[in-house]
Formats: C-alpha cells, sequence, structure tokens
C-alpha cells in the first residue's frame, strides 16, 4: 500500500466537533466478535474532520481501573452490526486481538504506515482512497 497521510482524521473527543449524524456515536457501547464473545467498549471515534464521518473505532478491553488496558482501533468497514447495545465486529476475538494495537497516550499523531497497516490487516480499502465507498455505519 502507498503510505498516505489520513488527511483531518481526528479523534472526535479531542475536539470540539460534532458528527454529522447523532446516532453515529456510539461511545460507551459494549462491542462483540463475530460469534458474539465481548471484546470491550467503544471508548472514543476517531472521524473525518471534513465530513464530519466516523472512520475507525476506538476499542478498550481488560485492564482493572483502566490500568492495563489494551485498544484497538477498528475500521467502521469491519462492523458488520450497530444495535443499541452492541457493536459487532466481522472478526474474530483472536483476530481483533492481532490487530496493530494503538496507543492513546502519544501525544504524536500516529505514522501514516500505521493506518496502511491497520487497513491492510483488515483486508480494507482506506478511507481516503481513489474509489472508496463509505458503508452505511452505524446500520441502524
Amino acid at each position: 500500500m502507498n503510505a498516505v497521510e489520513p488527511v483531518g482524521l481526528v479523534r472526535l473527543d479531542d475536539t470540539d466537533l460534532v458528527l454529522a449524524r447523532s446516532e453515529d456515536d456510539v461511545r460507551g457501547v459494549t462491542v462483540t466478535d463475530s460469534g458474539g464473545e465481548e471484546i470491550g467498549k467503544v471508548s472514543s471515534l476517531f472521524v473525518d474532520a471534513e465530513e464530519r464521518r466516523v472512520r475507525l473505532v476506538e476499542v478498550a478491553s481488560g485492564g482493572l481501573l483502566g490500568l492495563g488496558k489494551e485498544h484497538r482501533l477498528i475500521p467502521v468497514d469491519a462492523i458488520v452490526d450497530v444495535t443499541e447495545e452492541k457493536v459487532v465486529v466481522g472478526r474474530t476475538r483472536d483476530e481483533i486481538a492481532e490487530a496493530p494495537g494503538y496507543d492513546p497516550d502519544l501525544k504524536e499523531a500516529q505514522p501514516p504506515q500505521y493506518y496502511d497497516e491497520l487497513y491492510g490487516y483488515y483486508g480494507m480499502s482506506p478511507f481516503w482512497s481513489a474509489g472508496y465507498r463509505s458503508p452505511n455505519y452505524p446500520f441502524r
């Protein structure tokens, strides 16, 4: 893949942006794998600042009182269903656990190759690539 900076991708919690559609805000919702096993909770959303659309969900899992939690970013394209109670990722728990990790405490942006690796891992074209078509997220 060609390492291209995903222009305008921001963590929603770090901005004063409002999503284009309020129903896209799934922060705090439980995330399950394709078999229904709980993965964690949506802790934040990464949005395309220009379109104010969710492009990645940040999922936090494990840990005690916030310590030792693991974080993963999951492209919305990998999400197969969203209800009031859960977000379902079309991958197994093991596949999600093996995805590139994400450190929310890093002050600088992730390098562009991280996003290429992330989308490549899930076998998807990134949202900034030519001809990309956004899924009908959040499916509700």
